[in-house]
């Protein structure tokens, strides 16, 4: 397979991924924004595309993620080492997002740090759901341990 084919394969798999696929080069400028981030995020690939990654983080975890983008982006590694987490994101709509995402480091053909690239997944329904059943199940604890035994 000549390198021509396996970049536009791997174009075609970016683009067709059902994850949102966001690459960022090393100052937290999105270079790729697949279709999927486009429905999840509600940011069309032509809107994110130049764009700073505070398109989408929400500016009270401004800090600590350029934090913990820099410290990945000078080691090498991320805290999390690939493993996915729970966040809040920005929408275009500025409805509450949660997002599942995992993040790498990216490196170029000569061993050199080139960006981050995160794969997400929308959350939002899951968490809020995750969330309600906690609430109930803490509202039925309380309701048991404020109700005398029966042996009393």
């Amino acid at each position: 397979m000549t390198s021509e084919i396996q970049l536009e394969l791997a174009r075609a798999m970016i683009e067709q991924a059902a994850d949102a696929i966001i690459f960022a080069d090393v100052h937290g400028v999105i270079q790729v924004w697949n279709r999927a981030a486009a429905l999840i995020f509600g940011f069309e690939a032509t809107q994110a595309l130049g764009q700073s990654l505070n398109l989408i983080i929400p500016e009270h975890l401004r800090a600590a993620h350029w934090a913990g983008f820099h410290r990945a982006i000078e080691s090498g590694k991320t805290r999390l080492a690939g493993r996915a987490t729970i966040t809040r994101a920005l929408c275009k709509s500025r409805q509450r997002l949660y997002v599942e995402m995992s993040f790498a480091v990216v490196r170029g053909s000569a061993g050199t740090i080139v960006g981050s690239v995160a794969v997400a997944l929308d959350a939002t329904v899951r968490f809020e759901e995750e969330r309600s059943r906690r609430e109930r199940s803490g509202e039925s604890e309380q309701r048991v341990l404020a109700k005398p035994s029966s042996g009393e």
